[in-house]
């Protein structure tokens, strides 16, 4: 085990000292993203969950007046997520030409999520939509804060496009760190690594907040701890991918991929083993906890929320485990 953590495994172990501290703060700023971005999508769950239940209760008006009133916490999400492709584009991209126009992009589309967010809530003001800056639902100072996050999201992508327009040969640059781009099913490719993505800031997101919100002393504890250890796993498992397998040489990912495959397997077969018999034991829980911690609805009685979440660590793991062994095989065929 200890050789999947050597340091010449890592492409920064070619790189100038600069260029590895310039790694390490775009890893932190990724992380920071990341958290901000999990915290942020659960608070958009419970917005969805409430406009939903408005509507399964009849009041369609209420839905609407619910949902108006917290966009600005849906757009807060989009422009943090924009943030971290920005960073993923552009410090992360062994093409230069991409590196540029990615830049460009995600800044637009930054300014764009934030500017809209800024005039939404000045004009949901003035209108009457809000009755004052400081509100107080869904947070202590909403809609104050979704205001000054998107100035400070505005002043990032002023910046970017500053950045971007000193042109190539003047802008510092960190070695590549991901995975070579895939070209062929890129759409699909792509469309899949976000959901994971948004399975992770759902994990992260309920893994604290159960913490908090699990009552581990008057009953449930069981499920409530198996189903915090999915939470878990879900979002270790993404930053696993994020933080380690993309950072290793290309030679390297193609030889890891195999046992890193078996040990996450291992990990959610076991995990999710735990799950279903705590399930077992206390068919009662979903629905009597399950919505502090899942709240993707009324349907927690019927688990099909914690179903969606236990089986991606599978589907995860048993995809890098066949795809790790077909590497494996196509590489001793060719000796």
């Amino acid at each position: 085990m200890k050789h999947l953590f050597d340091k010449e495994n890592f492409t920064i172990s070619f790189s100038s000292k600069k260029a590895r501290h310039q790694s390490y703060a775009v890893a932190g700023l990724l992380a920071l993203l990341f958290i901000i971005s999990s915290f942020l999508f659960f608070d958009a769950l419970y917005c969805f969950v409430d406009a939903i239940g408005s509507i399964v209760s009849g009041s369609m008006d209420v839905a609407l007046l619910d949902f108006s009133r917290t966009l600005p916490v849906f757009l807060c999400l989009f422009m943090t997520i924009w943030a971290m492709l920005l960073l993923h584009s552009f410090f992360r991209n062994a093409y230069e030409e991409r590196r540029l126009r990615s830049l460009k992009k995600n800044a637009i589309a930054i300014l764009c999520f934030a500017g809209i967010n800024v005039l939404y809530i000045l004009i949901g003001r003035i209108a009457g939509r809000y009755l004052s800056l400081v509100e107080g639902s869904p947070t202590s100072i909403y809609p104050l804060d979704a205001l000054l996050y998107s100035l400070v999201f505005i002043a990032i992508g002023v910046l970017a496009l500053v950045y971007w327009k000193k042109g190539q040969e003047r802008l510092p640059y960190v070695g590549p760190s991901r995975g070579p781009i895939v070209k062929k099913g890129r759409f699909g490719y792509c469309f899949l690594i976000a959901i994971w993505m948004l399975f992770a800031f759902y994990g992260f997101g309920g893994f604290f907040t159960g913490i908090f919100i699990i009552d581990f002393v008057h009953g449930h504890a069981f499920y409530g701890i198996a189903l915090l250890l999915v939470f878990f796993l879900n979002f270790a498992l993404f930053a696993c991918w994020e933080f380690y397998y993309n950072e290793l040489k290309a030679e390297k990912r193609e030889e890891y991929l195999l046992p890193l495959g078996l040990i996450g397997l291992c990990c959610s077969v076991v995990i999710v083993a735990l799950y279903f018999v705590s399930l077992s034991l206390d068919l009662d829980a979903p629905s009597n906890m399950g919505f502090g911690v899942l709240p993707v609805a009324f349907a927690a009685s019927v688990n099909i929320a914690t179903l969606l979440v236990v089986i991606t660590p599978l589907i995860v793991t048993i995809t890098a485990t066949v795809k790790g062994a077909l590497l494996r095989k196509a590489k001793n065929d060719a000796k």
